[in-house]
């Protein structure tokens, strides 16, 4: 460490003043000259022209090493393609980690463990922003009901279904099992629980099914957040005193409504801010992206300051910003941001799966045969309950019914992964013995439902004919014929005197039409009606198409044009 002895008053003192008396060197200075001070006189040495310093730049290594290494393992996974018709890559991923902590545990050494801190605050963020940024609000709007019903109600069932039984089992004599308390199983269960997003993502998309089912499942992991938050939480700080009155109860249904509700809020103000910045950008383009992504992880980080919803303050974020950001930046910036995105979701949720092999071989471990079998039993028969119930009361109020086959692939479907992981690694083992199984059970779980189910949903898929996801691109007759449809059946709402979700979408259209749009949106872009918005859309998207197959010279004639559209 360079030090400061006394304030130089010359040029040739203030040389020997950043000089550090335990090296005799000065930063960059001359050797072998006598200190001013006391006539000691430092020996020379040779300039060194080579020098190893790992420790030095240790971290960022080892983090850049971590993700060439998943991002050569997805490489590699999709360069045989028999391999990923069968198994999928999530599977591959976590076998890779269990290698790779096995070399490392064969070495001597530790293996890195998944800590909670670094994947809460940098690996979820990425996957939940790009799966909110992108995800189809009509589709999500129009099927609310159903996925909050099974995110809410379905996630409250499984946890005291699975935590109920799961005491129950403990209670009986001559399997140890005794010291787990009552608070301890509800709590494991409103952890093990919960749908996993990242998990769900991995292997829906993989199998493409039809968009209602995708929706359905995965809203239903984004929305259940809010409940597991405040069940984890609550059931933490009871477990200690060791009873819950009715008042915590109410105090418990209160805090669920101030966690959903103000993360919603929290992401909805950081997507205006991030809405209202981009309308100034037309100088300066090249930072647009940055404000996305800044303001996006600014509402993650604001949310878990008070607890809240982290997960539902990104959707709400990325959600409220994507109409009116997309009429802004220039289209550059939206490639930018589209890929970015992509890519890093990507990265993240390879390393988290890689990092779930690796955690699994670093342990610590307990195995109890009769918890951990009992634990993936439970939470099979508590899902398929939960879904069959569920879907009984809900076939009653949608026009659009689930059938047999819908209900199977939602029941399947709900898989376990590395969120429910990082919540058992934080309990603290003083107040939770227990902890090191619950881990054991929870790993167990997620490789249960990760390896069996994702494999095999693939097959069942075929095997009964679920209709699956068709590509097609949307047409300016669809688009026409769909706002036409609105149309009519908010007029026929108005005509009967009901007043359904057709009624209020038509009047939050109107609202934001005359005030949002005007605040948000920059220039003339704010008045243009949304058929021909769309048809700019489409317009640029076949441009870029044809440029990209080299069929530059080719350009259609059969297109209308902006004047005969208007």
């Amino acid at each position: 460490p360079l030090r400061l002895w006394r304030v130089p008053t010359s040029i040739a003192d203030q040389t020997w003043a950043a000089s550090s008396p335990d090296t005799g060197t000065g930063h960059g200075g001359s050797h072998g000259n006598k200190n001013p001070g006391n006539g000691t006189t430092y020996s020379k040495k040779p300039f060194p022209v080579l020098s190893f310093d790992y420790e030095h730049v240790r971290l960022p290594f080892e983090i850049s090493l971590w993700v060439l290494l998943a991002s050569l393992m997805k490489l590699g996974f999709h360069l045989i393609p028999r391999v990923s018709s069968i198994v999928p890559e999530s599977c591959l991923l976590i076998v890779v980690g269990l290698l790779v902590g096995g070399l490392i545990k064969m070495v001597g050494e530790d293996p890195p463990v998944l800590e909670s801190k670094i994947f809460f605050f940098y690996l979820l963020p990425p996957i939940i922003l790009d799966a909110g940024y992108f995800m189809p609000i009509r589709q999500f709007t129009e099927n609310l009901g159903t996925i909050l019903m099974f995110a809410v109600v379905g996630t409250l069932w499984n946890s005291f279904f699975v935590g109920g039984l799961l005491y129950g089992v403990c209670q009986l004599e001559g399997h140890k099992l005794a010291y787990v308390d009552l608070l301890s199983c509800l709590l494991f269960g409103s952890i093990i629980s919960a749908v996993d997003p990242v998990a769900v993502l991995a292997v829906f998309e993989e199998i493409h099914i039809n968009e209602l089912l995708h929706i359905l499942v995965f809203g239903e992991s984004l929305l259940n957040d809010a409940v597991t938050v405040v069940l984890y939480h609550l059931f933490e700080e009871y477990s200690s005193v060791g009873s819950i009155t009715f008042m915590d109860v109410f105090l418990g249904i209160v805090c669920f409504l101030v966690v959903s509700l103000g993360g919603i809020v929290v992401g909805a103000i950081y997507g205006i801010l991030a809405a209202f910045t981009s309308r100034f950008t037309s100088h300066t383009r090249v930072i647009e992206p940055l404000f996305v992504f800044v303001y996006s992880y600014m509402a993650y980080l604001s949310a878990e300051v008070f607890h809240l919803s982290g997960i539902m303050a990104l959707i709400a974020c990325g959600a409220v910003m994507r109409p009116y950001v997309e009429a802004n930046i220039s289209h550059k910036s939206h490639t930018t941001i589209k890929y970015f995105l992509k890519m890093w979701s990507s990265v993240s949720d390879t390393l988290i799966f890689i990092f779930l092999g690796v955690s699994t071989v670093a342990g610590p471990h307990q195995w109890n045969w009769t918890f951990v079998v009992a634990t993936v039993i439970f939470c099979l028969v508590a899902r398929v309950l939960g879904v069959v119930g569920l879907t009984f009361v809900i076939n009653k109020f949608r026009i659009v019914k689930l059938t047999s086959k819908d209900q199977f692939i939602i029941a399947y479907g709900g898989l376990r992964g590395a969120i429910a992981f990082s919540l058992v690694y934080l309990l603290n083992p003083k107040h939770f013995p227990m902890r090191n199984m619950f881990l054991t059970a929870i790993i167990t779980v997620i490789f249960f439902t990760v390896f069996v189910q994702g494999m095999t949903i693939r097959p069942l898929v075929d095997l009964l004919a679920v209709k699956k996801k068709q590509e097609t691109k949307r047409s300016i007759n669809e688009e026409i014929h769909t706002q036409f449809l609105d149309h009519l059946l908010t007029g026929i709402e108005d005509i009967c005197g009901h007043y359904g979700h057709h009624h209020w979408k038509d009047k939050l259209n109107r609202f934001n039409k005359k005030y949002v749009k005007k605040c948000l949106i920059a220039g003339e872009r704010s008045k243009e009606p949304q058929l021909i918005a769309f048809y700019h859309k489409m317009e640029m998207k076949q441009a870029i198409e044809l440029v990209e197959s080299g069929g530059g010279a080719k350009l259609p004639s059969a297109l209308p044009s902006t004047v005969s559209m208007q």
